[in-house]
């Protein structure tokens, strides 16, 4: 196979790039004291204000933060016209097999990214965020992590949590060896106008230093989540910082660096940092292994920005205007409706810095919770049992427009690689949202194809956009990692070909065998 070497291209808005303990040197584990000890930083900072110097502060914390790459292989397809008319005929002069729409084999190529961490405990546990570590392309695998330490020294690394939601990862170094490491701070008691130092990677540069002051706390970005809640700060943050540690002036992280405001790709003294009282609970569960649940009410929700308030009569910055209801949601089956103004949760004031989606999603499914809302000028309380917050994939695919009618090629890589491989079509989960598309019932249960190869197997045998598959070798494919696994297990098995059962509008349900790509 052909390797061709790039490098991915980051995101403006997203930089790529635990706790924490003092090393003595050739001590036992026991004996260690973070870098960021009070004993320690009281020598180097005074209590009140700015050092004159940061070098000491620098010296002092720079050894816990590391730089991050990632080496992943991404297959591309050699055929430029799949997917259209043309495909059959390239094929054909690459002497490919056009049968099973896939042409030469494809290219393996090597992409790689680079971010910042800080390590928490001196075993060798790091922090950075999610991104810095998953692979931006839905096609490519993720094969090595590279941690470089002050010195320079290198380390193969391990994922032992992630979570997309928060943008938060916890690796382990492969090392029998103690690490120096720091410690989470207060964020709760950062004020604007608060010193603070960024250590990171930005451009692959290597370990970089930056000063500045808390510009804002709890800034909301507009971006939407449950974690669209930051620390500003006018301390120089470029791509590459992503996942690197925001110092107080005692040297606690108080900050995971993740996003820049920048009209430039470059700093413009508007960065963003994961507050450390959102983060730390979040990276101690990652860090044991389990799982992160949180809860979900199932609306869309819009901001009451000075308009809508003018509107309904209402102070602006105070409350959500409900958009949509799920109709088979936690918030409908509470009596929530579309016009209805969210302004608590849970005895909490719903605020442009503590939205609905951030109250709901730090409480756990199944708790039942009082939510009280404006409807038709009247206060109204409401008692909501939550449910379980769905993945962000999930969440995505509900948002998602989606037309039937779509006559749109595949892309590869925008859905399970396996499916697409050995099916020659591409899957989504279904949603509320595509289920009106579709004109089925809400709580239809299955995967929708989104689109076909129109070489393969399947599309000879009918299928197409907008089929709903309900069942794989007669087992229920509810989700697409289900229908992933009938695939699996049918390969595992030697079988050529895969039994589906498939819903068509307006037309029963129908058993459908297709064939898999070697």
């Amino acid at each position: 196979m052909n390797n061709v070497r790039y490098v991915y291209g980051l995101s403006s808005a997203l930089l790529v790039g635990g706790a924490a303990i003092s090393l003595i040197t050739g001590s036992p584990l026991g004996a260690q004291v973070a870098q960021n000890d009070d004993a320690v930083m009281n020598r180097i900072v005074p209590v009140e204000g700015a050092p004159t110097s940061f070098a000491d502060l620098t010296a002092q914390l720079q050894p816990a933060v590391v730089n991050i790459a990632t080496r992943q292989r991404v297959e591309v397809q050699n055929n430029p016209f799949a997917g259209t008319p043309f495909a059959e005929l390239f094929n054909r002069r690459q002497g490919g097999n056009g049968g099973n729409g896939s042409g030469t084999q494809p290219q393996t190529r090597e992409a790689q990214s680079l971010g910042s961490g800080f390590i928490i405990s001196a075993d060798g546990i790091v922090v950075t965020n999610n991104h810095v570590i998953s692979p931006p392309d839905t096609r490519a695998k993720l094969e090595a992590i590279t941690v470089t330490l002050a010195d320079g020294t290198e380390y193969e690394a391990d994922v032992i949590g992630a979570d997309a939601a928060s943008d938060l990862a916890v690796l382990k170094i492969r090392a029998n060896k103690t690490f120096p490491f720091v410690k989470f701070g207060d964020s709760a008691a950062t004020r604007v106008g608060d010193w603070v130092v960024a250590i990171g990677n930005p451009f692959g540069l290597g370990g970089t230093v930056t000063a500045g002051i808390i510009s804002a706390v709890y800034r909301n970005t507009g971006q939407g989540g449950a974690y669209d809640r930051y620390l500003q700060t006018d301390a120089s943050i470029n791509r590459g910082n992503s996942g690197g540690p925001l110092f107080d002036m005692r040297g606690n992280v108080i900050g995971i660096n993740n996003a820049i405001f920048s009209p430039s790709g470059g700093s413009v003294g508007i960065g963003f940092a994961i507050p450390a009282e959102i983060a730390a609970p979040i990276v101690e569960k990652l860090r044991s292994g389990q799982e992160i649940q949180r809860g979900y009410l199932g609306v869309r929700l819009q901001p009451v920005d000075e308009d809508l308030a003018l509107s309904l009569g209402v102070p602006k910055r105070r409350g959500e205007l409900v958009q949509m209801v799920e109709e088979t949601g936690p918030a409908f089956k509470a009596g929530l409706k579309s016009g209805d103004i969210v302004t608590k949760v849970n005895g909490k004031e719903v605020t442009a810095e503590q939205t609905v989606s951030y109250l709901v999603a730090n409480l756990q499914p199944g708790a039942t919770v009082p939510v009280e809302l404006l409807r038709d000028g009247k206060r109204v309380s409401l008692n909501v049992t939550l449910g379980k917050r769905p993945s962000e994939q999930e969440l995505a695919a509900q948002t998602q427009n989606f037309d039937p009618d779509s006559e749109e090629p595949m892309a590869p890589g925008t859905s399970d690689q396996t499916i697409e491989q050995k099916l020659g079509m591409q899957v989504m989960p279904m949603s509320a949202a595509v289920a009106r598309s579709l004109g089925v019932p809400a709580d239809t249960k299955g995967v929708v194809i989104a689109a076909v190869d129109p070489n393969g197997d399947a599309a000879a045998k009918g299928l197409r956009r907008a089929d709903i598959i309900l069942s794989a070798n007669y087992q229920p494919t509810d989700t697409v990692d289900a229908l992933l696994a009938q695939v699996n297990a049918a390969v595992a098995d030697k079988r050529e070909a895969i039994l589906l059962r498939i819903q068509r509008r307006n037309t029963p349900p129908a058993f459908i065998a297709v064939r898999l790509r070697p």
